[in-house]
């Protein structure tokens, strides 16, 4: 398998389960209706697990730009293959989404509140501030790239069973860091979807806040680049 289409589909899981458990949780109707949060960081932490665990010996399975950046910043990545894998995560983040939009669809149509079809797609903060809000992307998409970094092998990849210490590390920065923004630390993950809830015919629903877009693509891809940097100067 080429390694784009292993990072097409890889993240198209991630997406399909990460994006599956919110709306299992916040859409009305379905058999995990305000389960909580817990549920949702963890969701999303067997997420990785199965896209890193299935295609991490054919792409590295970085499933997520800001991985692919601070690889390619700490010298264990390719920078011809930096723009393929790029398009392969952002196209699979969308192909997920519309699979979970595919899965839901009753369950759409029976939720009427607009803020939580949104939630589904993409992330949003609970208290806006631009500044804070970028920051908070900075620091969890910095520790995740940061022990991403310690893990892979010199060549860049991930062995299968590395899936499990990246799906920690993203419990751990759900639980721990995400109640600011919904840790999106994946600009993929963010506006693939986001994009997806734009298109898609979903009833009722609300804009898809554009005005926020910019901060879940930027803050990773600057936490990713500093995860980089400190992992050079430091190890």
């Amino acid at each position: 398998m080429s390694p784009y289409v292993a990072e097409f589909i890889g993240t198209m899981l991630l997406l399909l389960l990460g994006d599956g458990v919110v709306a299992n949780v916040v859409l009305n109707k379905t058999k995990g209706e305000n389960s909580g949060w817990i549920v949702i960081t963890f969701g999303w932490a067997m997420a990785v697990f199965v896209g890193v665990f299935c295609f991490a010996n054919i792409s590295g399975a970085h499933l997520n730009p800001a991985v692919t950046v601070g690889l390619a910043c700490a010298g264990k990545f390719e920078l011809t293959k930096v723009a393929g894998y790029l398009a392969a995560q952002f196209a699979g983040a969308a192909a997920g989404a519309f699979l979970v939009w595919l899965t839901y669809r009753d369950h759409f149509e029976v939720t009427d509140n607009a803020d939580a079809k949104l939630a589904v797609f993409c992330t949003g903060p609970e208290i806006r501030n631009p500044l804070s809000n970028l920051i908070s992307e900075i620091i969890g998409t910095f520790v995740l790239v940061y022990c991403v970094l310690h893990i892979t092998s010199p060549e860049g990849g991930l062995g299968s069973l590395d899936a499990l210490p990246v799906a920690l590390t993203v419990l751990a920065i759900g639980i721990s860091l995400g109640g600011t923004t919904g840790y999106a630390i994946n600009p993929a993950r963010d506006l693939g979807p986001r994009l997806m809830h734009f298109l898609l015919p979903i009833s009722g629903k609300r804009d898809s806040d554009w005005g926020y877009a910019w901060i879940p693509v930027v803050g990773p891809t600057i936490g990713g680049a500093v995860a980089a940097g400190c992992f050079l100067a430091v190890g």
